[in-house]
């Protein structure tokens, strides 16, 4: 045997094996979770400084939102409209874009499904739910669509713009639910008029979990399948990855753009459908709750893939469900829970720098090694 024979590996790394497949894929799952581990631990200083307990604040986390049968049903329910929330920030990202105005969508969708379900109090349900759903869902698609538009037709901002047309969402639901919309009955909280029974939507059966989880759950999984086993979905891939080459190679920019923010925001007006059939009864001020602004880190955690959206969305349900328990045990506000979620999304924002960094993850690199 020469000395050359003897100093060559004998089995060398392949890049296009499964372990380079492997090696690819972990670094979209490491990373992430460890960039949530790095926000939990800065938030644990935080609540150090303050002179109270990261252990005791974790034990209560988990105790109120996964401890229990109960527990869990809460820590369900408020999953549901996370994930339309996320849909919309994930869905428009795959074209390289940054839509974060999905609160919007939400707060309109609510109050559009709302007046429609007021409107046809007296018809019967099979007429009312599908025209309740459909005015939710296009009222959010045309919201965030335009986002969209204004992106490609005009060159406007699209994080700037969905933001600030989040906020133009909330006042006009507040000023449609106290003035033309308002239920003269509504006088505490103003609303619009209660649905009727036949308009509600109920649990899943043996759960008290709205069927709205089953049908976000099965957005997600359609989310996925669009974006990867679908020609629009390669398209929406290729152009996010270098938009002006997608252009010279001819494929349809503008529509991709405006089609995937209206879808994203059909979605998120499908959470506010939810919200007022299921949760609230009626629209009024309590649909605008922040999850539009949660599932922008539950999006940016996932990596914008809507299959792994659907753990991270439940994970950080939990936390918002145990923040009442916190408030009452650990004398913290109430908004505590908001500041872990800042930690947590600056960390994710830091750890996309080292994407490509590791030797590890880049399995092209094992041979010169």
């Amino acid at each position: 045997m020469t000395d050359q024979t003897a100093s060559t590996p004998l089995v060398t790394p392949s890049p296009n094996g499964f372990l380079g497949m492997l090696a690819r894929r972990s670094e979209a799952v490491i990373l992430p979770l460890a960039a949530l581990l790095v926000g939990f631990a800065v938030f644990s200083i935080f609540l150090l400084l303050q002179g109270k307990s990261p252990t005791e604040f974790f034990a209560l986390t988990y105790r109120a939102g996964f401890g229990t049968a109960f527990s869990w049903q809460n820590t369900l329910s408020r999953t549901a409209p996370l994930l339309f929330a996320a849909l919309c920030v994930a869905l428009p990202a795959r074209l390289g874009l940054v839509v974060i105005g999905g609160e919007g969508a939400i707060v309109l969708g609510g109050v559009a499904a709302g007046a429609m379900g007021a409107l046809l109090a007296q018809s019967s349900g099979l007429i009312a739910v599908p025209m309740m759903v459909a005015s939710a869902m296009i009222v959010g698609g045309l919201w965030i669509g335009s986002v969209g538009a204004l992106r490609y037709y005009r060159g406007v901002n699209e994080t700037i713009a969905s933001l600030l047309m989040a906020y133009i969402a909330i006042a006009l639901m507040n000023h449609l639910v106290e003035g033309p919309l308002r239920d003269p009955a509504s006088l505490n909280k103003p609303s619009t008029a209660p649905l009727a029974d036949n308009l509600r939507v109920g649990d899943i059966p043996g759960w008290e979990v709205h069927w709205g989880l089953a049908f976000a759950v099965l957005c997600c999984v359609l989310a996925w399948v669009l974006i990867e086993k679908t020609t629009w979905g390669f398209a929406a891939r290729i152009a996010g990855g270098n938009m002006r080459a997608a252009q010279v190679q001819g494929l349809p920019v503008g529509r991709l753009i405006v089609g995937f923010t209206a879808l994203g925001g059909a979605l998120a007006g499908l959470a506010g459908y939810f919200e007022v059939t299921a949760v609230h009864g009626a629209a009024n001020a309590s649909l605008a709750t922040g999850y539009g602004y949660t599932g922008i880190l539950i999006a940016f955690l996932a990596r914008h893939n809507p299959l792994a959206i659907i753990p991270v969305a439940i994970l950080l349900a939990g936390f918002e469900a145990s923040s009442g328990l916190i408030q009452r045990r650990m004398d913290l506000p109430d908004a505590t829970t908001l500041v872990l979620q800042g930690f947590v999304f600056i960390s994710i924002l830091m750890s996309d720098t080292l994407y490509g960094r590791f030797k590890v993850f880049a399995p092209e690199r094992w041979r010169s090694a």
